[in-house]
Protein backbone atom coordinates (compact mmCIF):
# COMPACT_ATOMS: atom_id res chain seq x y z
CA UNK A 1 0.00 0.00 0.00
CA UNK A 2 1.34 3.42 -0.98
CA UNK A 3 1.02 5.90 1.86
CA UNK A 4 1.53 9.04 -0.22
CA UNK A 5 -0.84 10.11 -2.98
CA UNK A 6 0.70 10.59 -6.39
CA UNK A 7 -1.33 12.52 -8.93
CA UNK A 8 -1.47 11.29 -12.51
CA UNK A 9 -2.71 12.70 -15.77
CA UNK A 10 -5.35 11.19 -18.00
CA UNK A 11 -2.78 10.97 -20.77
CA UNK A 12 -0.82 8.35 -18.83
CA UNK A 13 -3.75 5.93 -18.88
CA UNK A 14 -5.02 6.16 -22.47
CA UNK A 15 -4.24 3.42 -24.96
CA UNK A 16 -3.87 4.06 -28.69
CA UNK A 17 -7.44 2.87 -29.18
CA UNK A 18 -8.71 5.19 -26.46
CA UNK A 19 -6.79 8.13 -27.93
CA UNK A 20 -8.56 7.51 -31.24
CA UNK A 21 -11.89 7.39 -29.40
CA UNK A 22 -11.00 10.67 -27.70
CA UNK A 23 -10.31 12.42 -31.01
CA UNK A 24 -13.59 11.20 -32.53
CA UNK A 25 -15.54 12.22 -29.43
CA UNK A 26 -13.88 15.66 -29.41
CA UNK A 27 -14.74 16.19 -33.06
CA UNK A 28 -18.39 15.43 -32.29
CA UNK A 29 -18.24 17.89 -29.41
CA UNK A 30 -16.80 20.58 -31.68
CA UNK A 31 -19.75 20.09 -34.04
CA UNK A 32 -22.11 20.52 -31.06
CA UNK A 33 -20.35 23.75 -30.04
CA UNK A 34 -20.43 25.14 -33.58
CA UNK A 35 -24.19 24.65 -33.82
CA UNK A 36 -24.94 25.57 -30.21
CA UNK A 37 -23.80 29.09 -29.41
CA UNK A 38 -26.98 29.92 -27.51
CA UNK A 39 -29.17 28.05 -25.06
CA UNK A 40 -31.91 27.86 -27.71
CA UNK A 41 -29.56 26.27 -30.24
CA UNK A 42 -28.28 23.80 -27.63
CA UNK A 43 -31.84 22.88 -26.70
CA UNK A 44 -32.69 22.20 -30.34
CA UNK A 45 -29.66 19.90 -30.73
CA UNK A 46 -30.34 18.04 -27.48
CA UNK A 47 -33.95 17.38 -28.44
CA UNK A 48 -32.90 16.24 -31.91
CA UNK A 49 -30.57 13.66 -30.33
CA UNK A 50 -33.24 12.68 -27.80
CA UNK A 51 -35.86 12.01 -30.45
CA UNK A 52 -33.42 10.01 -32.56
CA UNK A 53 -32.72 7.81 -29.51
CA UNK A 54 -36.40 7.12 -28.85
CA UNK A 55 -37.12 9.67 -26.13
CA UNK A 56 -40.74 10.87 -26.11
CA UNK A 57 -41.99 14.31 -25.04
CA UNK A 58 -43.50 14.42 -21.56
CA UNK A 59 -46.90 15.46 -22.95
CA UNK A 60 -47.07 12.29 -25.01
CA UNK A 61 -46.16 10.09 -22.01
CA UNK A 62 -48.79 11.81 -19.86
CA UNK A 63 -51.40 11.34 -22.57
CA UNK A 64 -50.61 7.61 -22.73
CA UNK A 65 -51.52 7.30 -19.06
CA UNK A 66 -48.59 5.09 -18.17
CA UNK A 67 -44.86 5.41 -17.51
CA UNK A 68 -43.36 1.92 -17.21
CA UNK A 69 -39.76 1.27 -16.29
CA UNK A 70 -37.44 1.88 -19.21
CA UNK A 71 -39.54 4.73 -20.63
CA UNK A 72 -37.41 7.40 -22.26
CA UNK A 73 -38.95 10.83 -21.78
CA UNK A 74 -37.88 14.44 -22.22
CA UNK A 75 -39.21 17.88 -21.29
CA UNK A 76 -38.61 20.89 -23.52
CA UNK A 77 -38.91 23.89 -21.21
CA UNK A 78 -39.63 26.94 -23.37
CA UNK A 79 -36.90 26.03 -25.90
CA UNK A 80 -34.23 27.07 -23.37
CA UNK A 81 -33.79 24.15 -20.97
CA UNK A 82 -34.27 20.40 -21.22
CA UNK A 83 -34.74 17.41 -18.93
CA UNK A 84 -34.11 13.87 -20.21
CA UNK A 85 -35.00 10.74 -18.22
CA UNK A 86 -34.78 6.98 -18.53
CA UNK A 87 -37.25 5.72 -15.93
CA UNK A 88 -36.43 3.08 -13.34
CA UNK A 89 -39.05 0.86 -11.79
CA UNK A 90 -40.07 3.38 -9.14
CA UNK A 91 -39.11 7.04 -9.42
CA UNK A 92 -39.79 7.56 -5.71
CA UNK A 93 -36.83 5.27 -4.96
CA UNK A 94 -34.63 8.10 -6.18
CA UNK A 95 -32.81 9.29 -9.27
CA UNK A 96 -29.25 9.50 -10.51
CA UNK A 97 -29.04 13.05 -11.82
CA UNK A 98 -26.34 14.76 -13.86
CA UNK A 99 -27.08 18.47 -14.12
CA UNK A 100 -25.32 20.87 -16.49
CA UNK A 101 -26.22 24.30 -17.85
CA UNK A 102 -26.34 25.47 -21.46
CA UNK A 103 -26.15 29.25 -21.09
CA UNK A 104 -22.80 31.02 -21.31
CA UNK A 105 -21.49 34.57 -20.79
CA UNK A 106 -22.26 36.78 -23.78
CA UNK A 107 -23.62 40.17 -24.85
CA UNK A 108 -27.38 40.66 -25.27
CA UNK A 109 -28.84 43.40 -27.46
CA UNK A 110 -30.78 46.05 -25.59
CA UNK A 111 -34.48 46.56 -26.38
CA UNK A 112 -33.77 49.66 -28.47
CA UNK A 113 -30.26 48.95 -29.69
CA UNK A 114 -29.76 50.62 -33.08
CA UNK A 115 -28.33 54.12 -33.36
CA UNK A 116 -26.06 56.20 -35.58
CA UNK A 117 -23.15 58.42 -34.56
CA UNK A 118 -20.45 59.98 -36.74
CA UNK A 119 -21.49 58.04 -39.88
CA UNK A 120 -21.33 54.75 -38.02
CA UNK A 121 -24.26 52.51 -37.03
CA UNK A 122 -24.10 50.58 -33.76
CA UNK A 123 -26.13 48.15 -31.66
CA UNK A 124 -26.17 48.73 -27.90
CA UNK A 125 -25.58 45.67 -25.70
CA UNK A 126 -26.08 44.56 -22.10
CA UNK A 127 -23.59 41.94 -20.96
CA UNK A 128 -24.87 38.63 -19.55
CA UNK A 129 -22.98 36.80 -16.82
CA UNK A 130 -19.50 37.50 -15.52
CA UNK A 131 -17.22 38.86 -18.23
CA UNK A 132 -14.05 40.90 -18.59
CA UNK A 133 -15.40 43.64 -20.85
CA UNK A 134 -12.12 44.45 -22.58
CA UNK A 135 -11.93 40.87 -23.95
CA UNK A 136 -14.95 41.52 -26.20
CA UNK A 137 -13.34 44.31 -28.21
CA UNK A 138 -11.58 43.89 -31.57
CA UNK A 139 -12.71 40.31 -32.20
CA UNK A 140 -15.11 39.03 -34.90
CA UNK A 141 -18.65 38.78 -33.54
CA UNK A 142 -21.92 37.20 -34.64
CA UNK A 143 -25.57 37.68 -33.71
CA UNK A 144 -27.84 34.71 -32.89
CA UNK A 145 -31.40 34.67 -31.65
CA UNK A 146 -35.07 35.18 -32.40
CA UNK A 147 -37.19 38.19 -33.28
CA UNK A 148 -40.91 38.50 -34.00
CA UNK A 149 -42.58 40.68 -36.60
CA UNK A 150 -45.70 42.64 -35.70
CA UNK A 151 -47.73 40.02 -37.55
CA UNK A 152 -46.41 37.36 -35.15
CA UNK A 153 -43.94 35.66 -37.47
CA UNK A 154 -40.98 34.20 -35.58
CA UNK A 155 -37.69 34.93 -37.35
CA UNK A 156 -34.48 33.12 -36.43
CA UNK A 157 -31.37 35.27 -36.78
CA UNK A 158 -27.83 34.08 -37.38
CA UNK A 159 -25.44 36.66 -38.82
CA UNK A 160 -21.68 36.19 -38.92
CA UNK A 161 -21.24 32.42 -38.92
CA UNK A 162 -21.46 31.55 -42.62
CA UNK A 163 -18.18 32.16 -44.43
CA UNK A 164 -20.02 34.51 -46.78
CA UNK A 165 -21.53 36.53 -43.91
CA UNK A 166 -20.06 39.78 -42.67
CA UNK A 167 -18.98 39.73 -39.03
CA UNK A 168 -19.52 42.46 -36.45
CA UNK A 169 -17.06 44.31 -34.26
CA UNK A 170 -16.60 46.32 -31.05
CA UNK A 171 -13.97 49.06 -31.19
CA UNK A 172 -11.15 49.78 -28.77
CA UNK A 173 -9.06 52.91 -28.44
CA UNK A 174 -5.86 53.04 -30.48
CA UNK A 175 -2.65 52.68 -28.50
CA UNK A 176 -1.40 56.10 -29.67
CA UNK A 177 -4.13 57.88 -27.69
CA UNK A 178 -4.45 55.47 -24.80
CA UNK A 179 -2.29 57.19 -22.19
CA UNK A 180 -5.25 57.83 -19.88
CA UNK A 181 -7.03 54.56 -20.64
CA UNK A 182 -3.93 52.55 -19.77
CA UNK A 183 -3.97 54.10 -16.29
CA UNK A 184 -7.42 52.67 -15.65
CA UNK A 185 -7.98 49.28 -14.06
CA UNK A 186 -8.87 46.39 -16.38
CA UNK A 187 -12.45 46.64 -15.13
CA UNK A 188 -12.67 50.33 -16.06
CA UNK A 189 -10.66 50.45 -19.29
CA UNK A 190 -13.75 49.41 -21.26
CA UNK A 191 -17.14 50.21 -19.74
CA UNK A 192 -20.45 48.42 -20.29
CA UNK A 193 -21.81 51.33 -22.30
CA UNK A 194 -18.82 51.16 -24.66
CA UNK A 195 -19.68 47.58 -25.70
CA UNK A 196 -21.52 48.81 -28.78
CA UNK A 197 -21.42 46.54 -31.81
CA UNK A 198 -20.43 48.25 -35.06
CA UNK A 199 -22.83 47.19 -37.82
CA UNK A 200 -22.52 49.73 -40.63
CA UNK A 201 -20.83 52.69 -42.27
CA UNK A 202 -22.43 52.95 -45.71
CA UNK A 203 -24.21 56.18 -46.49
CA UNK A 204 -26.27 55.64 -49.64
CA UNK A 205 -26.23 58.44 -52.16
CA UNK A 206 -29.11 60.90 -51.70
CA UNK A 207 -31.72 60.80 -54.49
CA UNK A 208 -31.57 63.63 -57.00
CA UNK A 209 -33.94 66.46 -56.18
CA UNK A 210 -36.88 66.85 -58.52
CA UNK A 211 -37.30 70.17 -60.36
CA UNK A 212 -40.19 72.49 -61.21
CA UNK A 213 -41.99 72.44 -57.88
CA UNK A 214 -42.03 68.65 -57.33
CA UNK A 215 -41.60 67.56 -53.73
CA UNK A 216 -37.91 67.38 -53.04
CA UNK A 217 -36.77 64.27 -51.20
CA UNK A 218 -34.81 65.31 -48.15
CA UNK A 219 -31.72 63.47 -47.01
CA UNK A 220 -32.25 61.26 -43.97
CA UNK A 221 -30.91 62.53 -40.65
CA UNK A 222 -29.50 59.02 -39.97
CA UNK A 223 -28.73 57.55 -43.38
CA UNK A 224 -26.40 54.77 -42.14
CA UNK A 225 -28.94 53.56 -39.58
CA UNK A 226 -31.71 53.79 -42.17
CA UNK A 227 -29.68 51.71 -44.60
CA UNK A 228 -29.14 49.03 -41.92
CA UNK A 229 -32.89 48.92 -41.29
CA UNK A 230 -33.53 48.49 -45.01
CA UNK A 231 -31.04 45.61 -45.17
CA UNK A 232 -32.68 43.89 -42.19
CA UNK A 233 -36.16 44.47 -43.60
CA UNK A 234 -35.21 43.06 -46.98
CA UNK A 235 -33.58 39.93 -45.52
CA UNK A 236 -35.77 39.24 -42.49
CA UNK A 237 -38.92 41.33 -42.92
CA UNK A 238 -38.37 43.12 -39.61
CA UNK A 239 -38.62 46.79 -38.61
CA UNK A 240 -36.95 48.72 -35.79
CA UNK A 241 -39.88 48.28 -33.39
CA UNK A 242 -39.40 44.51 -33.53
CA UNK A 243 -36.13 44.86 -31.61
CA UNK A 244 -38.16 45.82 -28.53
CA UNK A 245 -39.39 42.24 -28.08
CA UNK A 246 -36.42 40.39 -29.56
CA UNK A 247 -34.01 37.95 -27.92
CA UNK A 248 -30.70 38.47 -29.69
CA UNK A 249 -27.28 37.46 -28.41
CA UNK A 250 -23.83 38.58 -29.53
CA UNK A 251 -21.20 35.82 -29.44
CA UNK A 252 -17.75 35.29 -30.97
CA UNK A 253 -17.97 34.45 -34.67
CA UNK A 254 -16.31 31.38 -36.09
CA UNK A 255 -15.86 27.71 -35.33
CA UNK A 256 -14.29 25.92 -32.40
CA UNK A 257 -10.78 24.73 -33.21
CA UNK A 258 -8.34 21.98 -32.31
CA UNK A 259 -5.41 23.45 -30.34
CA UNK A 260 -1.78 22.50 -29.89
CA UNK A 261 0.85 20.97 -32.12
CA UNK A 262 -0.13 17.69 -30.45
CA UNK A 263 -3.83 18.27 -31.21
CA UNK A 264 -4.62 17.84 -27.51
CA UNK A 265 -7.05 20.69 -26.73
CA UNK A 266 -10.16 22.45 -27.99
CA UNK A 267 -10.70 26.22 -28.13
CA UNK A 268 -14.24 27.48 -28.44
CA UNK A 269 -16.98 29.70 -27.09
CA UNK A 270 -19.08 28.35 -24.23
CA UNK A 271 -17.07 25.44 -22.80
CA UNK A 272 -18.60 26.73 -19.57
CA UNK A 273 -20.77 24.78 -19.41
CA UNK A 274 -21.45 23.12 -22.77
CA UNK A 275 -18.49 20.77 -22.39
CA UNK A 276 -20.33 19.22 -19.42
CA UNK A 277 -23.69 19.47 -21.19
CA UNK A 278 -22.50 17.56 -24.26
CA UNK A 279 -20.80 14.81 -22.24
CA UNK A 280 -23.97 14.54 -20.12
CA UNK A 281 -26.06 14.21 -23.28
CA UNK A 282 -23.84 11.47 -24.66
CA UNK A 283 -23.91 9.70 -21.29
CA UNK A 284 -27.71 9.50 -21.03
CA UNK A 285 -27.99 8.41 -24.65
CA UNK A 286 -25.89 5.42 -23.61
CA UNK A 287 -28.34 4.33 -20.89
CA UNK A 288 -30.03 1.17 -22.14
CA UNK A 289 -32.69 -1.10 -20.73
CA UNK A 290 -34.09 -0.38 -17.27
CA UNK A 291 -31.65 1.43 -14.97
CA UNK A 292 -31.54 0.54 -11.27
CA UNK A 293 -32.58 4.12 -10.53
CA UNK A 294 -34.17 6.63 -12.89
CA UNK A 295 -31.39 8.27 -14.91
CA UNK A 296 -31.76 12.03 -15.39
CA UNK A 297 -29.86 14.57 -17.48
CA UNK A 298 -30.57 18.23 -16.75
CA UNK A 299 -29.69 21.02 -19.18
CA UNK A 300 -30.52 24.26 -17.39
CA UNK A 301 -30.57 27.89 -18.44
CA UNK A 302 -29.66 31.07 -16.53
CA UNK A 303 -26.94 29.54 -14.32
CA UNK A 304 -24.61 32.40 -15.19
CA UNK A 305 -27.00 34.93 -13.62
CA UNK A 306 -28.14 32.97 -10.58
CA UNK A 307 -30.35 30.21 -12.06
CA UNK A 308 -33.34 32.55 -11.95
CA UNK A 309 -36.42 32.83 -14.18
CA UNK A 310 -38.72 30.12 -15.49
CA UNK A 311 -35.93 28.39 -17.41
CA UNK A 312 -33.35 28.48 -14.61
CA UNK A 313 -32.78 25.68 -12.12
CA UNK A 314 -34.66 27.45 -9.31
CA UNK A 315 -37.86 27.15 -11.40
CA UNK A 316 -40.13 24.16 -10.77
CA UNK A 317 -40.20 22.53 -14.21
CA UNK A 318 -38.04 19.59 -13.12
CA UNK A 319 -40.00 19.10 -9.91
CA UNK A 320 -43.28 19.28 -11.86
CA UNK A 321 -42.02 16.68 -14.32
CA UNK A 322 -41.13 14.32 -11.47
CA UNK A 323 -44.61 14.88 -9.99
CA UNK A 324 -46.28 13.98 -13.30
CA UNK A 325 -44.24 10.79 -13.65
CA UNK A 326 -44.70 9.81 -10.00
CA UNK A 327 -48.46 10.10 -10.51
CA UNK A 328 -48.27 7.89 -13.59
CA UNK A 329 -46.38 5.33 -11.53
CA UNK A 330 -49.21 5.46 -8.95
CA UNK A 331 -47.17 7.19 -6.25
CA UNK A 332 -48.84 9.77 -3.95
CA UNK A 333 -47.93 12.97 -5.73
CA UNK A 334 -46.64 15.30 -2.99
CA UNK A 335 -45.01 12.63 -0.83
CA UNK A 336 -43.80 10.76 -3.92
CA UNK A 337 -41.94 13.80 -5.24
CA UNK A 338 -40.35 14.49 -1.86
CA UNK A 339 -39.22 10.88 -1.58
CA UNK A 340 -37.86 10.89 -5.12
CA UNK A 341 -35.60 13.86 -4.45
CA UNK A 342 -34.62 12.83 -0.93
CA UNK A 343 -33.44 9.44 -2.24
CA UNK A 344 -31.56 10.93 -5.21
CA UNK A 345 -27.89 11.53 -5.95
CA UNK A 346 -26.50 14.16 -8.28
CA UNK A 347 -23.36 15.23 -10.07
CA UNK A 348 -23.52 18.98 -10.57
CA UNK A 349 -21.78 18.95 -13.93
CA UNK A 350 -20.09 22.32 -14.07
CA UNK A 351 -16.59 23.32 -15.06
CA UNK A 352 -13.73 24.16 -12.74
CA UNK A 353 -10.86 26.62 -13.06
CA UNK A 354 -7.80 25.07 -14.65
CA UNK A 355 -4.42 25.99 -13.17
CA UNK A 356 -2.60 28.50 -15.35
CA UNK A 357 1.15 28.90 -14.66
CA UNK A 358 0.97 32.43 -16.07
CA UNK A 359 -1.17 33.41 -13.05
CA UNK A 360 0.13 31.31 -10.14
CA UNK A 361 -0.67 33.89 -7.45
CA UNK A 362 -4.43 33.10 -7.39
CA UNK A 363 -4.08 29.32 -7.18
CA UNK A 364 -2.99 26.97 -4.41
CA UNK A 365 -1.10 24.32 -6.35
CA UNK A 366 -1.88 21.37 -4.08
CA UNK A 367 -5.60 22.05 -4.47
CA UNK A 368 -5.84 23.25 -8.05
CA UNK A 369 -7.32 21.52 -11.11
CA UNK A 370 -4.94 20.75 -13.97
CA UNK A 371 -6.14 20.33 -17.52
CA UNK A 372 -5.34 16.87 -18.85
CA UNK A 373 -5.59 15.36 -15.36
CA UNK A 374 -9.17 14.17 -15.68
CA UNK A 375 -12.56 15.27 -14.42
CA UNK A 376 -12.46 17.48 -11.35
CA UNK A 377 -14.43 16.97 -8.13
CA UNK A 378 -15.05 20.17 -6.16
CA UNK A 379 -16.24 19.19 -2.68
CA UNK A 380 -17.37 22.79 -2.29
CA UNK A 381 -17.39 25.98 -4.34
CA UNK A 382 -18.60 29.38 -3.09
CA UNK A 383 -16.31 32.19 -1.94
CA UNK A 384 -14.38 33.04 1.19
CA UNK A 385 -15.68 30.79 3.97
CA UNK A 386 -17.56 28.56 1.47
CA UNK A 387 -20.32 31.17 1.18
CA UNK A 388 -23.05 30.07 -1.22
CA UNK A 389 -21.68 26.57 -1.70
CA UNK A 390 -22.90 23.02 -1.43
CA UNK A 391 -20.38 21.14 0.68
CA UNK A 392 -20.57 17.45 -0.24
CA UNK A 393 -20.67 14.74 2.41
CA UNK A 394 -17.68 12.42 2.87
CA UNK A 395 -19.90 9.32 2.62
CA UNK A 396 -21.12 10.41 -0.80
CA UNK A 397 -17.62 11.28 -1.99
CA UNK A 398 -16.51 7.77 -1.09
CA UNK A 399 -19.29 6.36 -3.30
CA UNK A 400 -18.12 8.57 -6.18
CA UNK A 401 -14.46 7.64 -5.69
CA UNK A 402 -15.31 3.95 -5.83
CA UNK A 403 -17.51 4.44 -8.90
CA UNK A 404 -14.86 6.38 -10.83
CA UNK A 405 -12.01 4.04 -9.91
CA UNK A 406 -14.08 1.03 -10.96
CA UNK A 407 -14.91 2.58 -14.34
CA UNK A 408 -11.43 3.81 -15.36
CA UNK A 409 -12.27 7.46 -14.78
CA UNK A 410 -9.20 9.59 -14.11
CA UNK A 411 -10.27 12.23 -11.59
CA UNK A 412 -8.82 14.96 -9.45
CA UNK A 413 -9.98 17.21 -6.65
CA UNK A 414 -9.66 20.98 -6.47
CA UNK A 415 -10.87 24.30 -5.16
CA UNK A 416 -11.65 27.19 -7.48
CA UNK A 417 -8.58 29.12 -6.35
CA UNK A 418 -7.06 30.72 -3.27
CA UNK A 419 -9.62 31.01 -0.49
CA UNK A 420 -9.81 34.82 -0.60
CA UNK A 421 -9.03 35.29 -4.30
CA UNK A 422 -12.70 35.30 -5.39
CA UNK A 423 -15.18 32.54 -5.93
CA UNK A 424 -18.20 31.23 -7.79
CA UNK A 425 -21.15 28.90 -7.57
CA UNK A 426 -23.13 26.26 -9.46
CA UNK A 427 -26.59 24.68 -9.37
CA UNK A 428 -25.49 22.16 -6.73
CA UNK A 429 -27.14 23.90 -3.76
CA UNK A 430 -30.52 24.06 -5.52
CA UNK A 431 -31.05 20.29 -5.64
CA UNK A 432 -29.34 19.78 -2.29
CA UNK A 433 -32.19 21.56 -0.49
CA UNK A 434 -34.38 18.49 -1.16
CA UNK A 435 -31.95 16.22 0.67
CA UNK A 436 -30.33 15.06 -2.56
CA UNK A 437 -26.66 14.08 -2.28
CA UNK A 438 -24.78 16.48 -4.58
CA UNK A 439 -21.19 17.16 -5.54
CA UNK A 440 -19.74 19.45 -8.20
CA UNK A 441 -17.93 17.45 -10.85
CA UNK A 442 -16.75 18.89 -14.18
CA UNK A 443 -14.05 19.68 -16.70
CA UNK A 444 -11.17 22.07 -15.88
CA UNK A 445 -11.11 25.14 -18.17
CA UNK A 446 -8.43 27.68 -19.03
CA UNK A 447 -9.51 31.30 -19.65
CA UNK A 448 -12.95 30.59 -18.18
CA UNK A 449 -15.61 33.17 -19.13
CA UNK A 450 -13.43 34.63 -21.88
CA UNK A 451 -15.06 34.82 -25.33
CA UNK A 452 -12.94 31.79 -26.28
CA UNK A 453 -12.07 29.17 -23.65
CA UNK A 454 -9.75 26.15 -23.65
CA UNK A 455 -10.21 22.53 -22.49
CA UNK A 456 -8.23 19.31 -22.78
CA UNK A 457 -9.59 16.50 -24.96
CA UNK A 458 -8.51 13.95 -22.35
CA UNK A 459 -10.74 15.66 -19.78
CA UNK A 460 -13.68 15.66 -22.20
CA UNK A 461 -13.39 11.90 -22.52
CA UNK A 462 -13.10 11.44 -18.75
CA UNK A 463 -16.19 13.57 -18.15
CA UNK A 464 -18.16 11.37 -20.54
CA UNK A 465 -16.94 8.22 -18.78
CA UNK A 466 -17.77 9.67 -15.36
CA UNK A 467 -21.31 10.75 -16.25
CA UNK A 468 -22.01 7.50 -18.11
CA UNK A 469 -20.88 5.42 -15.14
CA UNK A 470 -22.97 7.52 -12.77
CA UNK A 471 -26.18 7.31 -14.80
CA UNK A 472 -25.81 3.56 -15.27
CA UNK A 473 -24.97 2.69 -11.65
Amino acid sequence: MELAYKAKTAWETLTAEELAEMQTFSQDYIAFLNHGKTERECTAQIIQHAKAAGFKPLEEVIKSGTAPAGTKVYLNNKDKSVVMMVLGKDITEGMNIVGAHIDSPRLDLKQMPLYEDSNLAFLKTHYYGGIKKYQWTTIPLAIHGVIFTKEGKKVEICIGEDENDPVLFINDLLIHLSKKQLQETLAEGITAEQLNVLVGNMKPAAPEEKKDGDDAKKESANPVKENILKILNTKYGIVEEDFRIAELEVVPAGKARHVGLDNSMVAGHGHDDRVCAYTTLRAILDVTGVPEKTAVALFADKEEIGSVGNTGMTALYFENMVAELAALQKAPCDIGVRRAFAHSCMLSADVSAGYDPAFPSVFEKLNAAYIGSGICINKYTGSGGKSGSNDANAEYLQEIRHLFDTNKVVWQTAELGLTDAGGGGTIAYILAKYGTEVVDCGVPVLSMHAPIELVSKADILMAYRAYRAFLNR
